[in-house]
């Protein structure tokens, strides 16, 4: 656990997903905290009492606000990557990531201020590179071959019975030459991106362009929008999503399995699903969202919630910790800051996204992820083509193509 002072050293807020646009100039970095698996502490409590102490009222959340607000702080953003999420309920956490610069969970406090400064400080070394913007090959950390492989053997799997649903991600990595945070900014802007905005810190950012709502809590109801199920977005593509019986029941599982997760922290008989099979498009696919919401049980606190919801089940799969040992098994690396939260908690609630479309940049390499839901019916070879749809407009926005 590394907490880091009470000095801004990280600078505005303004870049962070889901902040007021009132907040956006205003608000400087008062205090962080950085946890890394294996540090000691439960990051959950962690983080609940991190905020407590800093003026965010995050004990109970089934209120109509979090009353209390320290006048100068204006809230927080947080990140938790996803071997983060699966430590805060002792699941399996997967292979190491790629990108180990980046912590496993992040709370950074915000708070106005009237100071002025000239210039926003940047997240460590990042940023500072002179020259031309340059992006170098792509390495996967796996071929595509390898990719179908375990995409058969999720198959299989299923078909012995231990999991409903796993979802398979993969990675790849390409050294840069100049500043990447353009390059982040260029991903921010992809259409669709609920959760748009860059998180720093000591030589590591990320840029998330992510369409889904892992949480949102408001007035004491909460709510999820799980994504699952995704097609070109064309009329066709959309045509063929809406009919697709494979699409359709790996999309359901997930729902029921928000729908289970959020039980565990509301009102008995709350639990609904105002919109199931939505389909949105998100830059140029078309994917399928549902809503599940419910009224939070009084007492309900932020360490309470994140456990319920974390890791995100759409890109866990059902049962969550058999979905989580399949992932640890087959995925030759960490997903690191994919797959995770990212997002903001202030006076009116909380709102975080789920970290897909996300991309981490260390001291020399970017980082991508993509991947998608495994069913019975699952044909390797179209889940390895759906994983690089997905990949393919962060990485054109990362080489300013888009």
């Amino acid at each position: 656990m590394k907490p880091v002072g009470l000095a801004p050293t990280h600078g505005m807020a303004r870049d962070i997903p889901g902040i007021p646009v009132t907040c956006r100039d205003q608000a400087w970095e008062r205090s962080r905290l950085e946890w890394r698996v294996g540090d000691p502490g439960d990051p959950a409590t962690l983080v609940e009492n991190f905020l407590a102490r800093h003026g965010l009222p995050v004990g109970d959340l089934s209120g109509p606000s979090l009353a209390g607000l320290a006048h100068e702080v204006c809230g927080a953003a947080l990140f938790v990557s996803a071997a983060g999420g699966a430590a805060m309920i002792g699941g399996c956490l997967g292979a190491p990531s790629p990108a180990p610069a980046v912590p496993d969970v992040v709370v950074v406090v915000y708070e106005h201020t009237a100071n002025v400064r000239l210039q926003e400080p940047s997240g460590g070394d990042l940023g500072r590179t002179v020259g031309a913007w340059r992006l170098g090959p792509w390495r996967p950390s796996w071929s595509p071959s390898h990719h179908a492989e375990a995409v058969q053997a999720v198959r299989e799997a299923i078909a012995r019975g231990d999991v409903y649903q796993v979802n398979m991600v993969g990675h790849a990595a390409a050294e840069y030459h100049g500043d990447p945070l353009p390059a982040l900014r260029r991903v921010t802007r992809l259409p669709g991106a609920r959760y748009a905005g860059i998180l720093q810190g000591d030589g590591w950012a990320v840029g998330c362009a992510s369409p889904e709502t892992l949480l949102e809590v408001r007035g004491g109801h909460a709510v999820t929008r799980p994504i699952k199920g995704t097609a070109p977005a064309t009329e066709t593509g959309r045509v063929e999503l809406l009919a697709s019986p494979k699409e359709r029941a790996e999309h359901i599982m997930i729902v029921d399995l928000q729908r289970n997760d959020l039980s565990h922290v509301a009102v008995t008989g709350t639990v609904r699903v105002p919109e199931l099979f939505a389909v949105r498009r998100w830059a140029d696919l078309w994917q399928a969202e549902s809503e599940v919401s419910a009224r939070l049980r009084p007492g309900t606190g932020l360490a309470e919630l994140l456990r319920a919801i974390c890791p995100g089940g759409s890109v866990t799969g059902a049962p969550k910790f058999a979905a989580l040992r399949e992932i640890a098994a087959l995925e030759p690396v960490g997903r690191g800051a994919s797959m995770g939260a990212l997002g903001w908690i202030g006076p009116d609630g909380i709102d975080l996204g789920l970290t897909i479309r996300t991309v981490v940049a260390d001291g020399r390499r970017l980082h991508v992820w993509a991947g998608g839901g495994i069913t019975i019916d699952s044909d390797p070879a179209a889940e390895v083509a759906e994983a690089a749809a997905k990949a393919a407009p962060v990485r054109a926005a990362l080489h300013g193509l888009s």
